[in-house]
C-alpha cells in the first residue's frame, strides 16, 4: 500500500531546484548588501516594479524565481563581478535548465535620469515616480507593438 508513484518523486525534485532558487538569490542579496543605499530602488525601477518585489527576489527564503527577463538588468544596475555573475549564473541555471537560452531578443532596460520637482511629500513624490514608471513602461510597450 505505500508503493512510491511517478508522483511521489516530483516533491523531491521540487526541493532540490528550490536550493538552487535559494542559492541564488543569497548571491543576489549579498551583491544588493554591499552596493550603495539606493541600489534596490534602482532596480525596481529598472525592472518596473515596486520595492516590494526586489524584497522577493532577494530573500532566499522565497519561493518565487527571478524572471529569466530580469537577469540582464540585475548584472547592469548591481554591477556584479564576473566571478558573481559567473556563480549566479551557474545558481540559476542549475535551478532553471534551459530557461535563460531561448529567452528571445529582450534588451535590458535603459536608466534615464529625469529631474522632477520635489512636491513636498515623500508620498507624493513616490506616486509621481511610480507615475513616470508606468509611462516609461507603456511607451516602450507601444515602440515595441510599431516595430513589429
Amino acid at each position: 500500500m505505500s508503493e512510491r508513484t511517478s508522483d511521489d518523486a516530483a516533491p523531491d525534485t521540487v526541493a532540490d531546484t528550490s536550493g538552487d532558487v535559494a542559492g541564488y538569490k543569497a548571491l543576489l542579496r549579498r551583491v544588493c548588501d554591499n552596493r550603495p543605499s539606493g541600489t534596490r530602488q534602482l532596480l525596481a525601477r529598472a525592472l518596473g516594479t515596486n520595492r516590494s518585489f526586489i524584497s522577493q527576489l532577494t530573500n532566499p527564503a522565497s519561493p518565487t524565481p527571478i524572471p529569466a527577463q530580469h537577469v540582464p538588468a540585475i548584472f547592469d544596475v548591481c554591477h556584479f563581478s564576473p566571478a558573481e555573475r559567473g556563480a549566479f549564473l551557474s545558481a540559476y541555471d542549475r535551478a532553471h535548465p534551459g530557461r535563460r537560452g531561448g529567452g528571445g531578443t529582450r534588451r535590458s532596460p535603459r536608466i534615464v535620469p529625469v529631474a522632477l520637482p520635489d512636491l513636498g511629500s515623500s508620498a507624493r513624490n513616490r506616486a509621481v515616480d511610480e507615475m513616470m514608471s508606468d509611462i516609461a513602461r507603456h511607451l516602450a510597450r507601444i515602440a515595441e507593438l510599431l516595430s513589429d
